[in-house]
């Protein structure tokens, strides 16, 4: 089995220059503070991948359906987010996260459903608070603040508060008054920054769970492997909940990034589409390569838009000649005993 690469991008989340020690730093903050002289915290330079480019609200509602009831800035353009951030089948999940693509961005939201005595709300509020961001490898900084702020907003509809400093926060704008050089804020605004933004932060990175996707599929981690480094067109298909589904997307773009001879100069790269519903077709038939989740079992139909269809843990492909790459080997079998023996 080729190596996998040090220089894997979707691993390099790990490799900020200068900045390794502090993506979770005094409590597991992973907020851009580094601890100075002792008793100081210093705002540290935005990486342009932590840049935060939207972050927004979207609510479902018993007459329109999806819709974006808040956002910042006001001006960007969230066309689909409103489907991408609440998955299809969201209704019978209590809560989730989803990871999606949009245009040159990528988004992470987390979705709550609470019961309501509310015959105006049908029973049920559901909402997911998200963000935009140039970059998916740093996205899961920010999963636990997303979901209680999901909380905060069933609870507190239209309390936006600490969104809005969130967001001003990641746009790397410090409160009036506060500058780089003084580097002593006062113990009132970081209580509450820390208090709004980044309670308790745990680690949510997508890789933590390779361990779990390689148990999950089992031998068959080898025929995916094949196919991912063939840069086939992925499409794994799950019921709701899609979070975990999305890290399976992830890890199937980890596969690919191998080093071979040969290899690699002209092979298009892999990359994570997350989540996609119907809006997304037209996207998708224009892609050579992708990796790819969805929650609609329509896509099972249009075989045009994909190569490999996994079905829980069935992988298939309707292709003639890749029906050979399906079957695991002897080959295969060896490496995953050896690969559980390293593990």
């Amino acid at each position: 089995m080729a190596g996998r690469t040090d220089r894997a991008p979707l691993l390099d989340w790990a490799e900020a220059p200068g900045l390794s020690p502090v993506a979770e730093g005094p409590r597991g903050y992973g907020a851009g503070w580094s601890r100075t002289p002792p008793g100081e915290l210093c705002p540290l330079p935005q990486l342009e991948d932590d840049h935060i480019a939207a972050v927004f609200v979207v609510t479902f509602d018993p007459r329109s359906g999806n819709i974006v009831e808040w956002c910042l800035p006001q001006d960007v353009d969230l066309e689909g987010v409103e489907f991408k951030s609440m998955a299809s089948g969201s209704h019978r999940v209590q809560s989730d996260f989803i990871y999606f693509r949009k245009g040159g961005y990528f988004g992470l939201a987390c979705f709550a459903n609470m019961p309501v005595e509310s015959e105006l709300e049908r029973g049920a509020r559901m909402k997911s608070v998200g963000i935009l961001s140039p970059s998916y490898t740093l996205l899961y900084r920010y999963m636990h603040f997303l979901e209680n702020q999901v909380r905060h907003q069933l609870e507190l509809p239209g309390h936006y508060t600490p969104l809005e400093a969130f967001y001003e926060d990641k746009k790397g704008v410090l409160p009036a008054g506060i500058t780089p050089q003084s580097c002593q804020p006062s113990a009132h605004w970081l209580s509450t920054i820390h208090k709004h933004l980044y309670p308790e932060m745990k680690i949510t990175h997508p890789a933590g769970c390779m361990s779990q996707f390689i148990k999950f599929f089992g031998e068959q981690i080898f025929v995916l492997w094949k196919f991912a480094l063939l840069r086939k067109r992925i499409l794994i298909f799950s019921p709701p909940p899609v979070g975990v589904v999305c890290y399976r997307v992830y890890c199937c773009c980890c596969l690919a990034n191998v080093t071979l001879p040969g290899v690699g100069v002209t092979a298009p790269e892999s990359k994570p589409f997350f989540y996609v519903n119907v809006a997304d077709i037209g996207t998708l038939d224009d892609e050579v390569s992708y990796v790819a989740c969805t929650t609609e079992k329509i896509f099972e139909q249009k075989q045009d838009l994909y190569d490999v269809y996994v079905d829980n843990q069935n992988v298939k492909t309707h292709l003639e000649h890749l029906q050979p790459l399906l079957r695991v080997n002897t080959a295969d079998k060896e490496k995953y005993r050896r690969l559980n023996d390293q593990r």
